[in-house]
C-alpha cells in the first residue's frame, strides 16, 4: 500500500474529507466496481438510486487514505479496491443493496478477452442467417452449424464456452451476430461494511424463495411438533385441544365408556358390529 503524508492538495484533501463526511452520514460503506459500465448507464443507475444511495467515484488511493483516516475495521475494506472500485453509500443493510444493484445489470455484447459469467449456450434448431460465409464462422467458433432447406441449421445444442473461461475474438463476433448478450454488465459490489462487519458478495447473493420455502417448513414442523406433543403455545393450543377431544372420544367409543357424549356412537358402533357377525353366521 502506498505511503502518504499529510500534505495533501487541495482539491485531493476535499475529496477525502468528502468520503469521511459521507461515511459518518450513512450507516454502510461499500465498494464498487464500474469496470465496463457505459457512462449513459452509470448516470441511469445514479437516478435509480437517488434518495437511496450516493455513488462515488474517487481514486483508489484517496479511499485508502480516507478509510485510514477513519480508522478502526472499516480499512478491511482496502484489501477489496481494485482498478475501477468506486464508493457507495446508503443507510440501506447489505443485503438490501445487493439485491438493489443486481437489478442495475443490463446484458450486453462480449468483447474478446472478457470471461463467460455462466456456461454460453447455443441451443440447436434454426437460424435467421442465409447461406454464406456466416457458415463457415460458426463452425470456426465451435457451433455444429450446416445448410438445410436453404437456411443456416444449428445441428445441435452446444456449449461454446464453459463459465470462467475467456471469450475468444472468433466466438464474441459469431455472438454479436446471432444477437446474443452473455454478459451482465452494472455495478458489482465488492465488499460493504455495515455494523462492523465486513461482508462480501459471498454472503449477499441469497435465494430469497430459497430462504422463504424453508422458513415455511420449519414453521409447519415446529406446528405440527408443539401439536403432536401437546406443547401449547399461542398458536398452537386451539389444534391441540381439539386433537385431545377428537382422540379421548375414540378411545372412549373403542372401550365403551358410557358417557352422554357418546353413547349414540357407542351403540352405532355395536349395531355394525352385531350384523357384521349375524352375516358372518349365515
Amino acid at each position: 500500500m502506498a505511503l502518504y503524508t499529510h500534505h495533501l492538495p487541495a482539491w485531493k484533501r476535499e475529496e477525502v474529507e468528502e468520503i469521511k463526511k459521507n461515511s459518518a452520514q450513512y450507516t454502510l460503506i461499500g465498494l464498487v466496481d464500474m469496470y465496463g459500465i457505459p457512462a449513459a448507464q452509470v448516470q441511469q443507475i445514479r437516478r435509480n438510486l437517488r434518495g437511496k444511495a450516493v455513488i462515488k467515484v474517487v481514486r483508489n488511493t484517496l479511499i485508502e487514505h480516507a478509510l485510514g483516516e477513519i480508522g478502526g475495521k472499516v480499512t478491511e475494506l482496502n484489501k477489496f479496491i481494485s482498478g475501477h472500485s468506486a464508493m457507495i453509500f446508503t443507510n440501506d443493510n447489505p443485503f438490501k443493496l445487493f439485491k438493489a444493484l443486481e437489478k442495475t445489470k443490463t446484458k450486453m455484447a462480449a468483447k474478446p478477452g472478457e470471461t463467460a459469467p455462466e456456461d454460453i449456450v447455443i441451443e440447436k434448431g434454426p437460424t435467421s442467417f442465409k447461406p454464406g460465409p456466416i457458415v463457415g464462422e460458426l463452425q470456426q467458433a465451435g457451433i455444429p452449424a450446416a445448410i438445410e432447406g436453404g437456411k443456416v441449421k444449428i445441428r445441435e445444442t452446444k456449449t461454446i464456452v464453459k463459465k470462467g473461461a475467456v471469450i475468444s475474438r472468433k466466438v464474441a463476433d459469431v455472438l454479436i451476430k446471432m444477437d446474443i448478450k452473455p454478459m451482465d454488465v452494472g455495478l458489482v459490489l465488492q465488499a460493504a461494511f455495515y455494523e462492523g462487519d465486513v461482508y462480501e458478495p459471498s454472503v449477499l447473493a441469497i435465494d430469497e424463495t430459497a430462504i422463504l420455502a424453508q422458513v415455511q417448513l420449519a414453521a409447519q414442523q415446529a406446528f405440527n411438533l408443539s401439536v403432536n406433543a401437546a406443547i401449547p403455545t399461542k398458536e398452537t393450543i386451539a389444534p391441540i385441544l381439539t386433537k385431545a377431544v377428537r382422540e379421548a372420544r375414540g378411545l372412549a367409543i373403542e372401550a365403551a365408556i358410557y358417557e352422554k357424549d357418546v353413547v349414540d356412537a357407542i351403540i352405532g358402533k355395536a349395531q355394525r358390529e352385531s350384523l357384521a357377525l349375524k352375516n358372518i353366521v349365515k
